[in-house]
């Protein structure tokens, strides 16, 4: 396959996604790079990407996929990603779920928190320093819109990080359909998840009326300034939270015997109030209770009078004194010399 020629729906996505791995520093010579790879276009699309440039990149690969088992026909899935690390010569690792939804939940959370947390595993066990995810251009502007519709804040807005941790998006400058094309010039025929198409979820919703029906308002293609919009906006969030970062690393003890979180009250109601709420943020993470209320219902500690208490959701406490705002997370009650 290596001698075959490229043809150029093949070349434009090798070359932005060239560009992007560089532009972000997302390899390091040597570097184990664990493909998710689901079986649809965006992935697999990602995975002979990834297997051109292995070479120039000096990476190694392994594949990850992850059996939902919410679907019958989910087995055929992971056998066509199987049929295709065989063809590639790469290992494949499947992981199925041992669990499902409870009732309630949202079917798509739960898929992303056990295809996350799978990955993570696998990835630690093989010493994956890198963990590759096929979300592009269409991807981060449909999340930036879901944000602005939800009413979320600066870091959802932001979309989706390029590189952050140890997940990097390489195709996150390729539209939809350049994949499209990628996937046809090869003659590669990829899975299609019919749930993909139902408008009842969200991003489904934005994908397949929202964003057309705006296209046709304004006459424009709007993909790539709104992911663009997002992309500026990162570079607001990620200063916004370094400052976050100096001020909860000096304040907040990275371990305590109690495990409740102490912030001066005078210094952090002159902050911004967009740095102080990403330190307030930082303090509730342990409880799980890190929201827009609570996290609001501090800052108002912080800027009150001494003496006040608040019981806020799922059993946190939060009470301020002369001269600071504690937070008692839900396995603790204050002890009297606390109130």
């Amino acid at each position: 396959m290596a001698g075959v020629r490229r043809p150029p729906a093949v070349a434009r996505v090798l070359e932005q996604v060239t560009a992007t791995i560089r532009e972000h520093d997302m390899f390091r010579p040597g570097d184990l790079v664990l493909v998710s790879v689901s079986g649809g276009p965006d992935s697999v699309c990602l995975l002979y990407a990834l297997w051109y440039l292995r070479r120039l990149f000096r990476i190694r690969l392994a594949v990850f996929h992850f059996d939902h088992r919410l679907r019958p026909d989910s087995g055929d899935d992971a056998e066509y990603v199987r049929r295709l690390c065989v063809r590639l010569k790469v290992p494949f690792h499947l992981v199925e779920a041992a669990s499902s939804p409870r009732r309630g939940q949202s079917v798509e959370a739960w898929a992303h928190l056990e295809r996350k947390r799978a990955s993570a595993a696998v990835g630690n066990e093989l010493g994956s320093s890198v963990r590759a995810i096929a979300h592009t251009l269409d991807d981060q502007a449909e999340t930036v819109l879901m944000a602005v519709i939800t009413g979320s804040g600066l870091d959802a807005v932001a979309g989706l990080r390029p590189a952050g941790g140890r997940e990097v998006r390489p195709l996150l400058g390729v539209t939809r359909s350049q994949v499209e094309a990628f996937c046809r010039a090869l003659r590669l025929r990829p899975r299609r998840d019919p749930t993909n198409r139902d408008p009842d979820l969200l991003r489904n919703a934005i994908r397949l009326k929202g964003i057309p029906a705006l296209e046709r308002a304004t006459g424009r293609s709007l993909r790539e300034p709104i992911a663009r919009t997002g992309s500026n906006l990162r570079e607001d969030a990620v200063e916004l939270s370094r400052q976050a970062e100096e001020y909860a690393g000096r304040w907040l003890p990275r371990a305590s015997a109690s495990g409740d979180a102490r912030l001066p009250a005078r210094e952090l109601s002159a902050l911004p109030r967009a740095v102080a709420a990403r330190v307030v943020r930082r303090a509730l993470a342990p409880s799980g209770r890190s929201s827009s209320p609570e996290i609001e219902a501090v800052l108002d500690l912080a800027s009150g009078r001494p003496g006040r208490r608040l019981d806020l959701s799922g059993g946190l406490k939060a009470w301020r004194d002369r001269e600071y705002v504690h937070v008692s997370y839900p396995d603790r009650t204050p002890t009297h010399g606390e109130r």
